[in-house]
């Protein structure tokens, strides 16, 4: 009798066992970002940015129970790095869910081993069109960022109020993203402006290390105003390179850049170099944000820390609103199934330090819209800073 009751306790013993093993552990988020090269200006606040949404949902308890586990992984912002990162977290590493990477390259690339995985994958940067669009757009791919179409709708509202701007001229990265955002910056602008005139456009490789043929050759076709989508370190190269050519005196600084290069971050990388007077983008304006929530506040100042900046970030916004947003959605379906997750996040409203943010359930885009400004040199900072932040959201294609 003992040994019937012993041998029971131990079979009970080895059902229950890996349920309260599966209890334990960690929900895994695949992290695929560039983290070196001139990229990371961008890859490592975002990461943070997770990393300190990570941090907050896990004080809280985790997720139905579990801890959340960011898997980061430096990506290079190379589309063929991010994918065998892709499955390799998802093969060897076991992760529930995808998130992360940064170019317009990669993202795309990386949603079609979600969707052949059936495994949600969430783009926290990554802006073309291309990404969710109709033909391209499936049940596991969503974005946290503004789009191609967006930006190039903003920048276009923007160069359209400076009525004795007749020739434009556009610069950006030869890939997805410099195209998307052009064509659409154009498009808007015929629209609103059919008098002005595109009297060029050059197109230097995503990582350039020269920019001067580029500049040189635009400068010949005479612009009074240029739309540019270089960013990151490239950005950091093309100002640095056209400062002394006189690129941005010959335009009178009237220089629309969608790109994100109003970050904190950008600025700060530049220093005195920045180009003072253009206008830009960011997600989070940081210091000069009007109505900061209380939320933000608190937000900046843990991310003093956590990047050793005494700034802060205007990109870690985006990987934090990633990681509450498929947090919230976890919750919402009770469940790490992606399918489940994946409906959950359709429709789904959740809140950032900048705000509430909200998911189109058809589109599976964010409706994050972007702060818009004039960059401008002030006593109280080292770095350009924007001037009077306004959010501008256009309109968010529901497809």
């Amino acid at each position: 009798m003992r040994y019937r009751h012993s041998l029971a306790l131990v079979l009970a013993a080895a059902v229950l066992w890996p349920l309260a093993g599966n209890a334990a552990d960690t929900i895994k988020i695949g992290w695929p970002m560039p983290l070196s090269g001139p990229t990371s200006v961008y890859g490592v606040p975002v990461t943070k940015g997770a990393e300190l949404a990570i941090a907050d949902i896990n004080a809280k308890g985790g997720v139905l129970g579990r801890k959340l586990e960011l898997l980061p992984r430096d990506s290079k912002a190379s589309p063929d790095e991010a994918v065998r990162l892709a499955r390799e977290l998802i093969i060897k590493n076991g992760v529930d869910f995808l998130a992360g990477t940064l170019t317009s390259a990669e993202a795309p690339a990386v949603s079609t081993i979600a969707k052949e995985n059936k495994i949600v994958f969430i783009a926290p940067v990554a802006k073309t069109a291309k990404l969710t669009e109709p033909q391209y757009l499936h049940p596991y791919i969503f974005r946290i960022s503004s789009n191609t179409e967006i930006e190039g709708h903003s920048g276009a509202l923007l160069m359209a109020k400076w009525k004795n701007v007749k020739r434009v001229a556009t610069m950006a990265p030869d890939y997805a993203y410099g195209h998307d955002a052009v064509a659409a910056f154009v498009a808007h602008l015929k629209q609103l402006r059919p008098d002005i005139e595109i009297v060029d456009q050059q197109w230097p490789k995503l990582g350039e290390s020269d920019f001067t043929a580029f500049i040189t050759a635009q400068m010949s076709k005479k612009p009074q105003a240029v739309y540019v989508d270089e960013f990151g370190g490239d950005f950091v190269t093309f100002a640095k390179q056209a400062a002394p050519l006189g690129y941005f005196k010959a335009i009178d600084n009237r220089l629309i850049d969608g790109a994100e290069v109003g970050t904190v971050d950008e600025a700060q990388a530049l220093g005195a170099d920045y180009p003072y007077g253009i206008w830009s983008d960011t997600y989070d304006p940081v210091l000069t944000f009007p109505g900061a929530p209380a939320a933000h506040k608190v937000f900046i100042k843990r991310l003093e820390v956590a990047l050793n900046s005494k700034y802060g970030s205007g990109w870690a916004i985006q990987g934090y609103g990633a990681i509450v947003a498929l947090a919230d959605a976890i919750k919402k379906a009770g469940s790490t199934g992606s399918d489940k997750v994946s409906q959950a996040l359709m429709g789904l409203t959740f809140d950032t330090p900048v705000g509430p943010r909200t998911i189109h359930a058809k589109s599976h885009e964010t409706e994050m819209g972007e702060f818009w400004g004039q960059m401008v040199k002030e006593k109280a900072y080292p770095f350009a800073v924007m001037k009077n932040p306004t959010l501008i959201n256009p309109g968010m294609p529901t497809n």
